[in-house]
C-alpha cells in the first residue's frame, strides 16, 4: 500500500497496491447481470462495466463470475469455467484499461444459493428438471424462504474439486487481463457458508472450531495465491457479520483478516450479511462502513467499504478519516455511470479525471 505522507489521503488520491495503481479511491462493486450466455459475457457487460471505466472510476470489479457450472446463482450468470469465457472477459478489460481504470474480477461458487431462477424471474430454486441443478453446501441445510433445496454435503474430494476450480479460475481470469483479483467469502455463498456457523455443522476438520471453519476460505487463499502473480492485488470479500446472534460476527473476521494476510491477501472487501434469509439488517448510509475501519486497524491490512455510499463528501471523508483505503460503490453506480466525475466536480477536484475527448464539452 502506497501512502503520500506530503498531504492527507482524500478519494481522487492514486493508490498503489502490488504493481497495480488505481488513478482514485472509487471503485465498481461486483454486481450480477444474470445476462450471460452459458457464462460468456455479451455486449450488455462490455456497456455495462465499460461506462463505469468512462465515467472515471479507479477500479472496475466484474460481477460474481462462477468458477464451475454447478457454482452458478441462477443460468444467467457469468462464468470462467471453460476457455470460451476468456477472449469475451479479454474484450471488457481492453476496453475498461484503455479508458484509464484496472479492470478486477471476482470469482465464485454459490453453494447452497445456487440454481436459482434470475431476480426478474422471481428468484426462487429451480427444480433440475426446470432447468436447475443439485447443490453443494458445507452441510446439507437449506438456506430457506423460496430457496428451499437440500443441498448435498461436500465430501473432501468435493471440498478438493471446488478449490481446483478456483485456481483454474484465476489463471483464466489473468489470461483475460485482470489486474485485480477477488475471493468471494460472502452474502451467504460457499465460502462464507463454511466460515459461518449457522450453515456449516461439519463435524470434520472443516467445521466446528473457528480453526476448522476458516480452513476451507485459507487453503482456497493459499492455492489462489500460488497460480496468481505476486506482483498483482488479491483481494477477499467477506461478510464481516451475519447479524445474527450465534453466527459469524465481527471480532472472527477481524482474525480472519490477520490469517488471509499471512497468505498473501492485500485487501479486505468488507461487506456484511448473506447467511440466513431472516437477518435484521440496519440499513443505512455507510452501515458497513466501521467493519471496513475495525479491521484497517485492527488487523492492520487495506480494506475496501461498500454499502449505501452514495454521497461524494461522504466517500471522501471515509477515505480522509483512514476509515477504508477504496470505496465501492454498487447501486449508486447503476444510478449514474458517471458518478466519478460529479464527486469530482462536487469535491473541487476537477483536474483529478480526464473526460473522454468525446465528451469534454459536458464536463
Amino acid at each position: 500500500m502506497n501512502s503520500n505522507l506530503s498531504a492527507p489521503p482524500h478519494l481522487f488520491q492514486p493508490l498503489t497496491i502490488k504493481s497495480v495503481t488505481l488513478r482514485n479511491r472509487i471503485g465498481v462493486s461486483p454486481m450480477c447481470q444474470y445476462s450471460s450466455d452459458d457464462g460468456v459475457a455479451t455486449d450488455w457487460h462490455l456497456v455495462h462495466l465499460g461506462s463505469r471505466a468512462v465515467g472515471g472510476a479507479g477500479l472496475v470489479i466484474a460481477e460474481a463470475t462462477a468458477v464451475s457450472p454447478e457454482g452458478r446463482i441462477t443460468p444467467g450468470d457469468a462464468g470462467i469455467w471453460a476457455d470460451k469465457h476468456v477472449e469475451p472477459i479479454a474484450r471488457i478489460n481492453r476496453f475498461v484499461k484503455a479508458h484509464g481504470a484496472v479492470p478486477g474480477i471476482q470469482i465464485a461458487h454459490a453453494g447452497r444459493k445456487a440454481s436459482a431462477a434470475r431476480p426478474w424471474e422471481g428468484g426462487a430454486h429451480l427444480a433440475d428438471n426446470a432447468g436447475g441443478w443439485p447443490t453443494l453446501a458445507p452441510s446439507p441445510l437449506p438456506f430457506g424462504d423460496d430457496l428451499n433445496k437440500v443441498p448435498r454435503a461436500m465430501s473432501e474430494a468435493d471440498i478438493v474439486r471446488v478449490q481446483n476450480d478456483f485456481v483454474a479460475a484465476a489463471k483464466r481470469a489473468l489470461a483475460t487481463g485482470c489486474e485485480w483479483l477477488e475471493l468471494h467469502s460472502a452474502h451467504g455463498y460457499l465460502s462464507h457458508e463454511f466460515l459461518s456457523p449457522l450453515s456449516n455443522q461439519r463435524a470434520d476438520k472443516y467445521g466446528g472450531s473457528f480453526e476448522n471453519r476458516i480452513r476451507f476460505l485459507l487453503e482456497t487463499t493459499r492455492a489462489v495465491r500460488a497460480a496468481w502473480p505476486e506482483r498483482l492485488p488479491l483481494t477477499v470479500r467477506i461478510s464481516c457479520t451475519d447479524w445474527v446472534d450465534g453466527g459469524w460476527d465481527i471480532e472472527q473476521s477481524i482474525e480472519l483478516a490477520r490469517r488471509l494476510k499471512a497468505e498473501g491477501v492485500d485487501l479486505i472487501d468488507c461487506s456484511s450479511g448473506g447467511t440466513v434469509p431472516d437477518a435484521k439488517i440496519p440499513v443505512g448510509a455507510g452501515y458497513q462502513v466501521p467493519f471496513a475501519e475495525r479491521i484497517r486497524r485492527e488487523a492492520g491490512m487495506a480494506t475496501a467499504a461498500v454499502g449505501s455510499i452514495t454521497e461524494p463528501t461522504h466517500a471522501d471523508e471515509i477515505i480522509r478519516n483512514g476509515r477504508a483505503d477504496v470505496v465501492l460503490l454498487a447501486r449508486e453506480f447503476l444510478r449514474e455511470s458517471y458518478w466519478p466525475l460529479k464527486a469530482a466536480r462536487a469535491l473541487g477536484r476537477k483536474d483529478s479525471l480526464t473526460t473522454p475527448v468525446q465528451y469534454g464539452r459536458a464536463w
